[in-house]
């Protein structure tokens, strides 16, 4: 922590009245009508409630057979060892749990060094058919409480087959020399887009940011900061909010997943120095990790294929392989859009978990060297429960299938109390966060993950060496 902060105003430390103010801020993106509330929104959390009540109804009915099933389980060796499996890992995630829980209430974001104090910075901002979003994002980092002497702002048309390229010339011409923009001759994706910002960066760290968020004023400082007060930081995970969540229902999903994965998993990750994916909506890399590391990004493949995808968690795991601190900061927000509907979502969600499979198996060849001199127990905690959940998801498919054919409503009534058990975490602590009325989005999600996307993670690691981004065609763009 600095010492001297006197060219500061008061730090924003409550997120709460940041959020507020944030709503005058986002004033020039938003593109409504004013009204933020649909009335299906009200029905699909009524229905929500009602079917989890509904559930709890049905495991009080079966309970009965519900001991029946386990009893018979237990008579045969495919059955008891299924059941043993399943009691280890219980026990594991609820150690796990119990661990993140005591990491979270011991981590504090680093406020903001003073002016002479930050580092220069270039930000990158790749964009691919983004129109004129790329315009607000890149205002809105125009309008960074930064020092204008210290910034570098890149923005990168990736061969976009819209207005994108249009919407850079108009923020060039508002901005001036504030803004530098480029122009791929051809769409090559994201990594290579961002490849040609860092060879033309000259910053002492590097923020990437997607050209379909936008960031608070406080948001840049506070997310490079913890590069001066951590020599060994090398990375920094920005804080994700939904940007387009006034009125679809699965952004408000959304939202609620993003802060408990972000607020809570990412504030635990970053106790142990260990966060696992800086995120492309926003995030920032020291100069030196990313060239130690540059020429084997750019070139990584995946079972001989170049790889597209996975950007973002293909950083952040060369640069701990490195032994440095990957940290999360709370205080540095970006809002970002996020899928409407069901098929942006589940195509997001597979690129996602394409990502993971491929990042657990290159973190799998140093996590359990000597690869960094501190406490390694930590890193290797995370890596062993991101593990065992992509291991495990075809045991639980099958499981599941198999549950649902022989005791359908046994099935029901299990899994939607155990969805009320397990997401209530999720309520109280967005509630407790922000607000109560939107955390019951958690319930919402959790059935829609549970009914509607449970394939996903099986699907990926069957064609986890498939390419493509899924998600920019022009089709999509609204």
């Amino acid at each position: 922590m600095a010492a001297n902060n006197t060219t500061l105003k008061k730090p924003h430390t409550n997120t709460r009245i940041k959020a507020q103010k944030l709503k005058h801020f986002l004033g020039f993106t938003t593109h409504s009508n004013g009204k933020t509330e649909s009335s299906y929104n009200g029905i699909a959390l009524l229905s929500t409630l009602i079917f989890i009540a509904m559930g709890v109804y049905l495991f009080t009915v079966f309970h009965n057979d519900f001991q029946q099933f386990n009893a018979d389980r237990k008579s045969s060796i495919i059955g008891l060892t299924f059941l043993v499996t399943a009691g280890g890992l219980f026990a594991f995630k609820t150690f796990y749990f119990i661990f993140m829980a005591y990491k979270y209430f011991k981590y504090k974001p680093i406020e903001s060094v003073s002016d002479d104090k930050l580092p220069t910075v270039t930000i990158i901002v790749p964009a691919y058919n983004e129109g004129k979003q790329v315009w607000d994002t890149l205002m809105s980092l125009a309008n960074s409480a930064y020092p204008k002497g210290k910034i570098q702002l890149l923005a990168i048309d990736d061969g976009s087959l819209d207005d994108t390229w249009d919407w850079m010339v108009n923020a060039k011409k508002r901005l001036g020399d504030g803004v530098e923009i480029f122009k791929q001759p051809e769409n090559k994706g994201k990594r290579h887009a961002l490849y040609r910002g860092f060879n033309l960066g000259t910053g002492e760290v590097f923020v990437t940011v997607d050209s379909d968020s936008v960031v608070t004023p406080e948001t840049l400082r506070n997310l490079v900061s913890p590069f001066i007060t951590d020599k060994n930081c090398g990375a920094v995970a920005g804080n994700i909010r939904v940007l387009n969540n006034t009125k679809a229902m699965l952004p408000k999903m959304l939202d609620v997943s993003f802060v408990m994965s972000f607020e809570f998993v990412r504030s635990a990750e970053s106790a142990m120095n260990s966060v696992l994916c800086t995120p492309g909506a926003l995030a920032a890399y020291r100069s030196e990790a990313v060239f130690a590391c540059l020429p084997e990004w750019i070139n990584q493949t995946f079972m001989g294929q170049p790889s597209d995808i996975g950007e973002d968690r293909a950083m952040t795991n060369m640069i701990l392989k490195q032994g440095k601190h990957v940290l999360f900061q709370r205080n540095a927000v970006a809002f970002t859009n996020v899928p409407e509907e069901y098929p942006g979502l589940y195509k997001m969600f597979i690129r996602w978990g394409r990502s993971n499979v491929r990042e657990n198996i290159n973190m799998a060849k140093y996590v359990f060297t000597n690869f960094k001199k501190e406490n390694k127990f930590g890193t290797r905690l995370l890596f062993i429960s991101q593990s065992t959940s992509i291991i495990m998801s075809y045991p639980f498919v099958i499981f599941m299938l198999f549950f649902v054919v022989t005791h359908p409503l046994l099935f029901l009534g299990s899994t939607l109390l155990s969805i009320l058990v397990t997401s209530t975490f999720s309520v109280f602590f967005f509630a407790h966060r922000y607000e109560i009325k939107a955390s019951f989005w958690a319930y919402t999600y959790s059935i829609l993950y549970t009914f509607g996307l449970f394939w996903i993670t099986p699907y990926a690691i069957a064609t986890a060496s498939r390419r493509g981004w899924l998600t920019r065609g022009l089709a999509e763009k609204k």
